[in-house]
């Protein structure tokens, strides 16, 4: 009884989440994620502390 019960449990889910997300306006959350992971990663690259083997030179370029 209870693989019968578990697999109506995921129909019934899945068959009422097509439902919604063909009748109301549901946001796509893999494209919402990928936007915070750029923003993310932006973030990131622009705050990150200079590593120890990178020297500035006097005229703001980079040598090592």
């Amino acid at each position: 009884m209870g693989i019968i019960r578990t697999a109506f449990s995921l129909m019934a889910g899945t068959l009422f989440g097509v439902y919604l997300a063909q009748n109301y306006n549901v946001p796509n959350i893999g494209k919402l994620a990928n936007t915070g992971f750029v923003i993310a990663k932006h973030i990131e690259e622009n705050y990150r502390k200079p590593s120890a083997s990178t020297k500035m030179d006097d005229d703001g370029g980079v040598s090592e």
